[in-house]
């Protein structure tokens, strides 16, 4: 279990260090990281499947329209929160890309009542509705909806509720939504470099270095996250993910600078109430549980 622990820490930090990484590309346009992130996240994990001599068991797992189209959707919304993601740190919204990581856990609950029929108990629903009220304050303090949170967390939230019902283990799942996005990334990656505003090749070694580094640092967090996940219970899971935003909202506000008004404060600070009382709620369930089943 601790090697479980220290997976998870690992995972969860990277995701929370990532704005740094994205910032050393800051020159390079959205639409191309993304490009690089696929491109080279597919070519790992396809290397990483062949190295393990399972080519032929995920070539048969993959084949046949129910999985291609389950992951077809999963791609989609992945492709999604990738490319509003890189946009959204190299364009200075780092604290509001957390505030999307930190309603997503309150969103997927809401989904899985309206999608899976799942009910909420009491402390679940205050929770969600809190969540809502703070989403509904920043609306109106931003003057607009925080679209980049929303969209983060929509994406994400919806991305999790189609991997549940996916019939594939997460490093093949992983292996075929990138392999879906391959071809339409390659494609985009060739046609910048052919027109001359390709940036891989043209802004130095270290940027060529870090545009193929893309991949690496998508898909080794996912693969220790999937092995943590196997080894400690889903309450310490669900404990340790908000290390990820938590570190994304203090590298924009300490470390890049971003604007952070009282008025912003007191709308985070509703969503993190939510927060709280929605895990003070599921561990007080989860003790309740055993006393409350019914016995034979």
């Amino acid at each position: 279990m601790k090697k479980g622990i220290w997976l998870a820490v690992g995972a969860y930090v990277t995701w929370g260090l990532f704005p740094a990484y994205w910032k050393f590309l800051q020159h390079v346009p959205a639409l191309q990281l993304l490009g690089h992130r696929i491109v080279w996240s597919f070519l790992l994990l396809l290397v990483f499947v062949l190295v393990r001599k399972q080519w032929q068991v995920f070539k048969e797992a993959v084949l046949g329209w129910r999985v291609l189209r389950i992951y077809l959707v999963a791609a989609v919304l992945i492709g999604v929160n990738w490319l509003t993601y890189v946009w959204a740190v190299n364009a200075d919204f780092i604290v509001e890309t957390s505030l999307g990581y930190f309603i997503n856990p309150l969103l997927s609950v809401l989904l899985g009542m309206i999608v899976l029929r799942e009910r909420l108990r009491r402390g679940q629903w205050l929770a969600v509705a809190l969540a809502m009220a703070g989403v509904a304050y920043l609306t109106l303090t931003y003057g607009r909806l925080p679209w980049i949170a929303l969209t983060l967390a929509c994406s994400f939230a919806t991305y999790g509720l189609v991997k549940k019902i996916a019939p594939l283990g997460s490093l093949y799942g992983l292996t075929l939504e990138t392999g879906i996005l391959f071809l339409p990334a390659l494609g985009w990656l060739v046609f910048a470099q052919v027109e001359g505003t390709g940036a891989l090749g043209h802004a130095g070694l270290a940027s060529d270095l870090l545009l193929v580094g893309a991949g690496l640092v998508t898909t080794v967090p996912l693969l220790m996250f999937a092995m943590a996940a196997r080894r400690i219970p889903l309450s310490m899971v669900g404990v340790l993910q908000y290390i990820a935003p938590t570190l994304q909202f203090l590298l924009g506000v300490l470390v890049y600078r971003e604007p952070f008004s009282q008025a912003q404060l007191i709308g985070f600070s509703i969503v993190w109430m939510a927060l709280l009382i929605f895990w003070l709620e599921g561990f007080l369930a989860r003790r309740a549980g055993p006393l409350t089943a019914p016995t034979d």
